[in-house]
Parts: structure tokens; C-alpha cells; sequence
């Protein structure tokens, strides 16, 4: 039976035709199959990403981010409910995080999002950071497009609020939402670590019970912060509103900002050339990923690493010729 292969048994015909006709099952054996560090597996995911590439980017593409206990997931969550209810087909990609010394992830979004969980046009993906830069899952990007071939046409991307996970996802979306607490004092941390220069929208969320009074004032303040930023863009100003995600309150406004700042890139231009730098970056970067894993192999077959490390470090050796040696072991 097909549960019982491997992530490689299907070849690339069969994983097109399931993901094209929205099959479910043999999309997240794709994903496997994308994340897995095997070789043959990664020759087998490039050719079926690129045999889907004509398939994919039509989705609305938007990161959410905010610190821990802000209620991300429950938003997400509400708000993709939401956007079943009119019609629309939502994917979630939720990038847990990882323990430190264990590698293990909690990976319980599924269970946080039981709204979702449950509805027949919505799919979760969690997917455990492991370490790599910002909590971003190294194959996010790559998981975005198998969602859009399935038929998705909105990709939530649900950070875990650390680091630069912001910068990471901000990169491979079209819409970035920072959703911030309505706590006193706090209403500009986010400027300090340069979350709201990259933000497309700021949402003061669990502006209800007690905190409506709250939020507003938190939002106040943002507003009154982002007239001292320079916009990102000529043809958008950030708007700053209060939400309230367990409640369902302010989110068929949250929405519809996102499809105005669609509306506008898109007549713009702005949303292609933005998607079109976001593409090269990506590249970029995957190949920096690979000269890093041919240089760890290198360094497993030669030894050679940390004894460079060692004679830069003691200041036997500059730190210029140290870079050159490691570079020769990519060159053997």
C-alpha cells in the first residue's frame, strides 16, 4: 500500500497528477519528500518543482509574525476560517520551534488550530525550524509552491517570533503582518528590532474584554511612530489596526487591507518585481546552502576546518589566508 513507501516511490508524474487534482496525502509526501537531506530525494524534488513551477504563484502569500503569546495561532486560525467560509482554499505553514539540544519540535499548531484542523479546505503544515536561521524551515519556500500547484490559494506563513525569523519570512512573502500585544510600555519594542520598517500592516491583537482601551492606545502610538519611518513603498502607508482573533473582531477588516495592498502592487507592478527579487535572493541562498554542506563534507573527509580554526584563532595565521585554505578544500 502507498502509506507504506517511501517518500521517493511515486515518480514525478504521480506526484504531479495528486498534487494538480488537490490530493492531500500524497502533497505532504511531497513536502517529506523536499525536506528530506537525502541526495536522491532532493534530485527528485527539484524536477518536480520545476515540473509544477507553471502551476504555482497565484496564491496570496502572507507571513504573520509576533512575539511569543501574542496569539498567532489563534488568529491564523480564525482568519483562515474565515476565508473557507467565502470560498477561498487555505494552506498553513507553521515553523515550530526546534529544541536546542534535542532537535525535537513541539509541532502543536495542528492542535491549536482546531478550526482549521477540521476544515475539509484548509491544510496545516508544521514544520520544525531545526535550527536553521531565524526559525525559518529551510524548504518553506518550497513547501509554498507544492501548496499553490495543489489548488491553494492563500499561504498563511505563522513564524515563531524570534530572531530574524521576521527578516526570513518578510523575504518570501507578498504581505507581512506584525501583530503586536496591547500591553503598556511595549507599543514600541518592534521599532527597536526593526519589525515595524518591514511590516505591511500592524494588527493590536486581543483588543477585547478589558484591553479594547489598551490596544487603541497601543495603536495610537504605532501610528504616531511610523510618520517618523521612510515607507517602503510610495503607493502604501502601514495601517495600524486593533484585532481581536479569539473574538473574531477587526478581521474582515484585516483582510481587506490585504487585498487592497494586493490590488495596488499588482496595478503597480511592484508585487512582480517584488516576487521576481525575492526568487533570485532565494537561489542565492540555496547556494550558499550547498557550498556549506560540500565544504562540511569536505571537512569530513580531510580534518582540515578546525585546525584552520585553530591557527586563526591563536593568531598563528591571518584570518584572509585561513578563508583561502577552506576555500581550496571546495576545489578538490
Amino acid at each position: 500500500m502507498r502509506q507504506a513507501e517511501s517518500p521517493s516511490a511515486l515518480n514525478l508524474r504521480e506526484y504531479a497528477d495528486g498534487i494538480q487534482a488537490g490530493d492531500r496525502a500524497v502533497l505532504a509526501r511531497a513536502i517529506t519528500l523536499i525536506e528530506s537531506k537525502k541526495a536522491e530525494h532532493r534530485h527528485a524534488a527539484r524536477d518536480l518543482l520545476q515540473r509544477l513551477l507553471p502551476e504555482t504563484g497565484k496564491a496570496r502569500r502572507v507571513g504573520v509574525t509576533g512575539v511569543p503569546g501574542v496569539g498567532k495561532s489563534t488568529l491564523v486560525d480564525q482568519l483562515g476560517g474565515n476565508l473557507t467560509a467565502q470560498g477561498h482554499k487555505v494552506a498553513v505553514l507553521a515553523v515550530d520551534p526546534s529544541s536546542i539540544r534535542s532537535g525535537g519540535s513541539i509541532l502543536a499548531d495542528k492542535t491549536r488550530m482546531r478550526r482549521l484542523g477540521r476544515d475539509p479546505d484548509a491544510f496545516i503544515r508544521p514544520s520544525p525550524a531545526a535550527g536553521t536561521l531565524g526559525g525559518v524551515a529551510s524548504r518553506t519556500r518550497e513547501t509554498m509552491l507544492l501548496c499553490e500547484a495543489a489548488g491553494f490559494d492563500v499561504v498563511l506563513v505563522e513564524t515563531i517570533g524570534i530572531g530574524q525569523s521576521e527578516v526570513a519570512v518578510a523575504d518570501m512573502v507578498d504581505f507581512f503582518l506584525v501583530l503586536m500585544l496591547p500591553g503598556a510600555g511595549d507599543e514600541l519594542q518592534g521599532l527597536k528590532k526593526g519589525v515595524v520598517e518591514i511590516a505591511d500592516m500592524i494588527a493590536v491583537n486581543k483588543a477585547d474584554s478589558d484591553n479594547v482601551e489598551r490596544a487603541k492606545r497601543a495603536a495610537a502610538e504605532y501610528t504616531a511612530a511610523l510618520h517618523i519611518l521612510t515607507p517602503g513603498s510610495p503607493n502604501w502607508t502601514v495601517p495600524v489596526i486593533t484585532v481581536s482573533g479569539r473574538e473574531n473582531i477587526g478581521l474582515d477588516k484585516l483582510w481587506a487591507e490585504i487585498e487592497r495592498h494586493r490590488e495596488i502592487f499588482a496595478a503597480s507592478g511592484e508585487l512582480a518585481k517584488k516576487r521576481s527579487r525575492q526568487q533570485v535572493r532565494w537561489m542565492w541562498a540555496m547556494v550558499e546552502d550547498r557550498l556549506k554542506a560540500r565544504l562540511a563534507a569536505a571537512n569530513a573527509a580531510r580534518g582540515t576546518v578546525a585546525e584552520i580554526e585553530a591557527e586563526v584563532g591563536s593568531g598563528q595565521l591571518a584570518a584572509t589566508l585561513g578563508a583561502d585554505r577552506i576555500l581550496v578544500l571546495l576545489e578538490k
